[in-house]
């Protein structure tokens, strides 16, 4: 399954410049968060295909605006042809905004998912916006990742994890593909494809 991962910044060659055959072999669209409603309402009508979404530390305004047609996997693992896909957006709470969480606040959304996670047997995927804690995040605050993310990722081994919030513009080494374990991780910084059946993830990234 091919699948398209999207975050923080709205591709120019998806929305500007859309062409139709650019996504013509993409079965699923996840976006890890901070990208405008519309961009996503767009791809969903003009894709045929399911966007799903979790929300980033800048996304208050999908209460006013929410992204039409999308599927919200907030909090609840949705299944897509069988995958297993597990979604917990936002990011460390730097300040007072909305989609912001400490580490405890964190640890208590995914102590609410273990019933979820035992009756579905884990998961494939952890779509997040945040990175997990010392795996690809920042040192600041804002950008520090999760601890609990690494404890799923430990306990559950999915396959994949999707995050945003660390761009890759920023520079440094924050990278788009890593590997903890077994588990491949996807920096979604703008755009990125990948085969979810590939036998080396790496391999099959692209950015198109």
């Amino acid at each position: 399954m091919k699948i398209l991962a999207i975050a923080d910044e709205e591709s120019k060659s998806l929305w500007e410049f859309y062409d139709r055959s650019k996504l013509e072999d993409v079965e699923l669209i996840i976006s890890c968060g901070d990208l405008d409603p519309h961009y996503l309402s767009f791809l969903t009508t003009l894709s045929s295909v399911p966007v799903l979404y979790v929300h980033g530390n800048h996304d208050g305004k999908y209460d006013r605006v929410p992204p039409d047609g999308c599927i919200c996997i907030e909090d609840q693992i949705y299944v897509h042809n069988g995958i297993r896909i597990l979604g917990l957006g936002g990011s460390m709470r730097y300040n007072a905004g909305k989609h912001q969480y400490t580490e405890w606040q964190m640890k208590q959304r995914v102590a609410k998912l273990r019933f979820q996670i035992f009756r579905k047997r884990g998961f494939d995927i952890l779509v997040t916006h945040a990175p997990a804690y010392q795996l690809n995040d920042g040192r600041d605050l804002t950008h520090q990742g999760f601890q609990v993310f690494r404890n799923l990722i430990e306990k559950y081994k999915p396959k994949y994890f999707l995050h945003g919030h660390v761009h890759l513009s920023y520079g440094g080494n924050h990278k788009r593909y890593d590997k903890y374990q077994n588990t491949h991780i996807i920096n979604a910084f703008e755009k990125c494809m990948f085969e979810f059946e590939a036998e080396n993830p790496k391999d099959s990234l692209s950015g198109f």
